[in-house]
């Protein structure tokens, strides 16, 4: 029986980039697909696939109370329009007051994805807590809380943040086809068309350009191995984060030698051109990125934080470091970049991806959690 699949988050682009496996998934099964979020440059992308799209006014990823009590009245009348089967909800924002309204609004089913708890385990205690009431208020209102990892889920259990029987284990996954390692004569060819030279050791970075992805710890670490180590950071400014990161960093990068390509929606090609992945963020959920790039082949450096600690496993597929610490990341480079260890470790990296990182298993996991019949 189709069913009417409604996903709502802030912004179009999560849309595209963190559910379109998910929205395929549905399509294929026959179902309507409706996305509701901000309007921006990838509705028309997401139309043509086949997802219907219905705007959601005052959505913003900017702080603003009275911006996000707009989006929930504009939720609210979408719903009350479309009635659709299966709300399920994303992100920080839409996923506390999208959980509620969809359950008031009469959706007969309502599923929420935690992509990661917005506070860490070291985060200050009034902040966590803060995090992890409203966490509890909103999981009151769904029916299934699908968690990607399993520290994650742990937590949630462990302090009561969602009932048991809620709680289910997600994962997170990529396209294995789209990412994996490329022959020798494709690579030279991606490199060459960034302006690098054959000698370069590059250290690949896909991410939004904000302070909590450690991108200023990267650029001070590339700086302290020097040549031939350069810097290839892609992804677009956020400048509705107070963290968006500040010109005088990148313009350090640059002085450097990195190259910033802004936006790319090829990644795959702009990894074929790396020689190891470094994420040193300071907070994160199940980072895709990484996974991206173990499933190409490349050699990871990560902080040991959750999320990060899933994807690498030390030794490995790649290494783990202290958060915001230069010193620590600049001898990981140097580790991770030094043959046979690049070899190696981006070999075991893509085992890993595919015994662990496949999209697949996570949208059938999604598409069961549609079904009441499964709780």
């Amino acid at each position: 029986m189709s069913r009417k699949i409604a996903h709502l988050t802030t912004v179009d682009l999560s849309l595209r980039y963190l559910l379109l496996a998910q929205i395929d998934g549905s399509l294929a099964a026959g179902d309507e697909v409706l996305g509701i979020s901000a309007r921006g440059p990838d509705v028309a992308f997401l139309e043509e696939r086949g997802m219907r799209f219905v705007e959601l006014t005052g959505s913003t990823r900017a702080m603003s109370l009275r911006q996000d009590l707009r989006a929930a009245r504009s939720l609210w009348r979408i719903l009350r329009h479309e009635r659709p089967d299966v709300l399920h909800t994303h992100t920080p924002k839409p996923g506390l007051y999208g959980r509620i309204v969809g359950r008031l609004a009469g959706v007969p089913r309502v599923v929420h994805t935690t992509h990661g708890l917005y506070a860490a385990p070291d985060d200050r205690l009034p902040k966590r807590l803060l995090v992890y009431i409203l966490e509890a208020i909103a999981s009151r209102f769904s029916h299934v809380e699908l968690v990607q990892n399993p520290e994650d889920l742990e937590l949630m259990g462990r302090w009561h943040i969602a009932s048991r029987r809620k709680l289910r284990l997600l994962g997170n996954g990529v396209d294995l086809d789209r990412f994996q390692p490329v022959e020798e004569a494709q690579r030279q060819a991606e490199r060459a068309a960034l302006g690098l030279q054959p000698h370069d050791v590059v250290v690949g970075l896909v991410t939004r350009l904000v302070a909590e992805k450690g991108i200023e710890e990267l650029v001070d670490a590339v700086a302290i191995v020097g040549s031939p180590f350069r810097l290839l950071l892609v992804g677009p400014h956020d400048p509705d984060k107070a963290d968006d990161l500040t010109p005088a960093v990148l313009e350090r990068a640059a002085a450097n030698g990195a190259i910033l390509t802004g936006h790319r929606p090829d990644v795959e090609r702009l990894y074929a051109a790396m020689d190891l992945f470094c994420l040193p963020s300071h907070r994160e959920g199940f980072p895709r990125a990484a996974m991206e790039a173990a499933a190409s082949g490349l050699p990871v450096v990560a902080t040991n934080i959750r999320g990060c600690r899933q994807v690498v496993d030390p030794g490995v597929t790649g290494t783990l470091v202290p958060v915001r610490d230069a010193g620590a990341l600049a001898e990981a480079l140097r580790f991770c970049a030094a043959e046979p260890a690049r070899r190696t470790l981006g070999i075991a990296g893509r085992a890993k991806a595919v015994t662990d990182f496949d999209e697949a298993t996570v949208v059938a996991r999604v598409l069961a959690s549609y079904d009441p019949s499964a709780d």
